[in-house]
């Protein structure tokens, strides 16, 4: 289709008897941001290392800017631009030096190059720093002039292999900022990210990975919805308070979800201010000390946690980790 930016049916990639990425299918239209969500070792690097031709599909099929993946690789790298998880610059030049090479190795004069570097590096907040090495610079501020590095030339579509992990929060905003300009200046963008935050704040579109295989796919807000309605959460002071507040909601004919570890006690709250208004008096009339009363809806967490079972943020690399070693 003419509107999709990557048309994907069936990708799986095996290492060895390990199942990278499963009978995977995705769709992302043209000037729209899509988030691959998942934990460490979840398929998600390996997934677009398939889609910018740096991984070969075991099987399925992909188009990327109406190329196939395999048999017109070349039109899919000079239409797309792939930022990896580790800065590829060369640290004994300046971070003004490194963009000012790319460009001249893309076929740009002198001028032109030294142009183009300069408008990157205040794009991201970089000249402060433009002319230090770039093994002199902190991960933040590397990480910046290497998402620079790949607007060098516009791409009709972008992809960010986790952009922004371990980067301090100024850095960070800068990262979301120019994302969100580069959209509006009709790039496609595929953001792989294992920040619940990140994905909520950016993608029109997130599809949750797990094991390589898809769990879901939707928006922000439907995502959110599967989880269900949303609830009020009262925090006790104490384990007494907590133990008291319990059985003093329950006679007065809550329906509540306790959880003893955290001294939260968990409400559902359908009609929102006004259950907030009927709990908080209720909870004010006991006279009982407690930390917290507040309005929760369903977060990106909750509704990973309720799909997967399990946190977004894990420790087990073992997929993307054997892909990373493939093309290393």
């Amino acid at each position: 289709m003419n509107d999709l930016a990557i048309e994907a049916t069936g990708l799986t990639k095996l290492f060895g008897d390990f199942k990278a990425v499963d009978n995977l299918d995705l769709q992302v239209p043209k000037g729209t941001v899509v988030s691959l969500l998942g934990p460490n070792g979840a398929g998600k690097t390996t997934t677009v290392r398939m889609l910018a031709t740096l991984l070969r599909p075991d099987s399925g099929r992909a188009k990327v800017n109406g190329y196939d993946v395999v048999r017109e690789a070349g039109a899919v790298r000079r239409t797309t631009s792939l930022t990896g998880q580790f800065a590829a610059l060369d640290p004994n030049l300046t971070c003004r030096e490194n963009l000012t090479l790319i460009a001249r190795l893309r076929g740009m004069d002198r001028a032109t190059a030294s142009a183009r570097a300069d408008t990157l590096l205040e794009r991201f907040d970089a000249t402060e720093f433009a002319s230090r090495l770039i093994k002199q610079v902190s991960g933040g501020e590397r990480r910046r002039v290497d998402l620079a590095a790949s607007l060098i030339e516009q791409p009709e579509l972008l992809v960010l292999d986790e952009p922004t992990t371990g980067l301090d929060p100024r850095s960070r905003q800068v990262v979301w900022t120019t994302v969100r300009e580069l959209v509006a200046e009709g790039i496609t963008l595929l953001l792989t990210t294992q920040y619940l935050e990140e994905a909520d704040a950016l993608a029109d579109r997130i599809v949750l990975i797990d094991h390589g295989r898809e769990i879901a796919a939707g928006t922000p807000a439907e995502l959110k919805a599967q989880v269900g309605e949303q609830r009020i959460d009262v925090i006790a002071a104490d384990t007494p308070a907590f133990e008291q507040l319990s059985k003093a909601l329950a006679d007065q004919g809550f329906e509540t979800t306790l959880m003893p570890e955290l001294r939260r006690i968990s409400v559902a709250a359908p009609n929102e201010v006004l259950d907030l208004t009927r709990v908080s008096q209720a909870v004010a009339a006991t006279g009982i000390a407690i930390d917290e009363i507040a309005l929760r809806r369903p977060t990106l967490d909750d509704a990973f946690i309720a799909l997967t079972g399990h946190a977004a943020e894990s420790t087990d690399n073992q997929a993307d980790d054997q892909a990373k070693e493939l093309v290393a």
